[in-house]
């Protein structure tokens, strides 16, 4: 059958070639009627080659078990189908470039399958596939760029210390776990002392190179990836430390304050030394012990505020309260 020409003289062969997408018409028995041009050049079968063929024949094993469903129910009971890239990832064997080495990936793709009624065939499957490669790539970036912006939230601008929002989600995060589970819950709370009286004598810029050398000597402390150290405001940090007891608390809060006293810092108008230190105070959520987050957070302040009142420079350690578990 001769094609039928369009105005200008171009056929609709022509036409299906130029389109930058795969289209395949296959019959009731599923044999290849059409194969345009963009098929041939990402499949590596000529069009010649493909035509008057099974469409499982021609692309041989590598079709996927997806695919066949949807083209047997697509011609059976006469339903459009599509399968996404994302449900459906490369149902068929193309690639970017053919001939396709055996390490090369398949191309990704989308397809839609549409039910026809055309003479002289009678009932066909128009099948569509269109290249995914640039819309995984954009969705990479844009997850790649808001990972980047979660970081962010996420992580103190000057410090590097995760954020004060961070922690009002990691430090709620873990007391319910903590509760749940029956284990042990730790907080240290962290005040750099005399930090305006530091910030006055030797500026502000000053002060932001002493906050970033204080966090990266208390984070040099830290060992495990559970154990989180934020930037609770100012010059005040937060300690979350998962699955520890008090008395290994109350060690690593001496570690911390002993890192920062070994980082030598001067600091001509402290009260109580010569050089930069911290007051530290500790707070355990024991096992199986019932309590509320805010009553942790509570007695780590309390403890923070008797270090402090003790002459700085030291640590201490505040129980929280135990409330009746409901009923």
């Amino acid at each position: 059958m001769e094609p039928e020409k369009l105005d200008g003289g171009a056929s609709w062969p022509l036409i299906l070639d130029a389109v930058e997408l795969g289209l395949v018409l296959v019959d009731a028995d599923a044999r290849v009627l059409l194969w345009n041009a963009w098929l041939a050049r990402h499949s590596g079968v000529s069009a010649q080659t493909a035509r008057g063929q099974p469409l499982a024949g021609v692309f041989g094993a590598g079709l996927s078990a997806s695919f066949l469903t949807a083209l047997s129910n697509t011609l059976r009971y006469r339903l459009p189908v599509v399968l996404s890239n994302v449900l459906h990832f490369c149902p068929l064997p193309l690639y970017a470039q053919t001939p396709a080495d055996a390490a090369a990936a398949r191309m990704p793709h989308a397809i839609t399958m549409t039910p026809l009624v055309l003479p002289p065939w009678g009932a066909c499957c128009l099948i569509q596939i269109t290249d995914s490669s640039r819309a995984i790539s954009r969705e990479k970036v844009l997850q790649r760029q808001s990972e980047r912006l979660n970081r962010e939230v996420m992580t103190d601008s000057l410090t590097r210390a995760f954020s004060r929002g961070f922690f009002d989600h990691f430090y709620q995060q873990e007391f319910a776990r903590a509760q749940r589970k029956g284990t042990k819950l730790s907080l240290i709370m962290i005040d750099v002392d005399y930090f305006k009286d530091y910030n006055d004598a030797y500026g502000h810029p000053a002060g932001d190179k002493v906050l970033i050398a204080v966090v990266q000597a208390l984070q040099a402390v830290l060992l495990r990836s559970t154990d989180k150290l934020a930037r609770y405001g100012g010059e005040e940090f937060a300690v979350i430390l998962p699955d520890c007891g008090e008395h290994k608390a109350l060690a690593i809060a001496e570690l911390l304050r002993t890192a920062v006293l070994a980082l030598n810092l001067p600091h001509r108008k402290s009260v109580i030394s010569n050089q930069l230190t911290v007051s530290l105070g500790t707070s355990t959520l024991k096992a199986g012990q019932t309590s509320s987050a805010q009553a942790l957070l509570d007695a780590a302040d309390q403890a923070l505020y008797a270090a402090k009142n003790q002459g700085r420079n030291c640590v201490q350690s505040r129980s929280p309260q135990t409330v009746a578990a409901p009923a």
